[in-house]
């Protein structure tokens, strides 16, 4: 089945964006006011959407295939889209972390004191 490629009128646009990640078919930017971006398509369109963080105070950003991840200032983890192979119900709910990072259907997290949570 051919991949429906985002249009450019979908994009993030304008100037400020510090980090982009992307997805199978869904790209996420962060704005450097700390507020996250998101466009493109996903297993499930709508959550895609629906779930993406509408706030600020984001500091960094990581996609899996058809999920996303975004890291806040006060060290909590934020996740949105698919949650097929529990990318999302796993997610990591308390503080402390410092970095993020996706692979295809999960993510981990760095916390401040060198461990890493999956």
């Amino acid at each position: 089945e051919p991949y429906d490629i985002p249009s450019p009128t979908d994009a993030a646009t304008g100037a400020g964006f510090v980090a982009i990640a992307c997805g199978e078919q869904h790209s996420v930017a962060l704005r450097n006011d700390g507020t996250v971006v998101t466009w493109g398509r996903g297993k499930d369109e709508a959550r895609q959407r629906r779930d993406a963080p509408t706030c600020a105070g984001f500091v960094a950003i990581a996609c899996g295939i058809n999920h996303g991840v975004a890291l806040r200032s006060d060290g909590t983890v934020v996740t949105w889209g698919d949650d097929s192979e529990g990318q999302r119900r796993d997610a990591p709910t308390c503080a402390g972390f410092v970095a993020i990072a996706c692979g295809i259907n999960h993510g981990v997290a760095l916390r401040s004191d060198g461990t890493v949570v999956t």
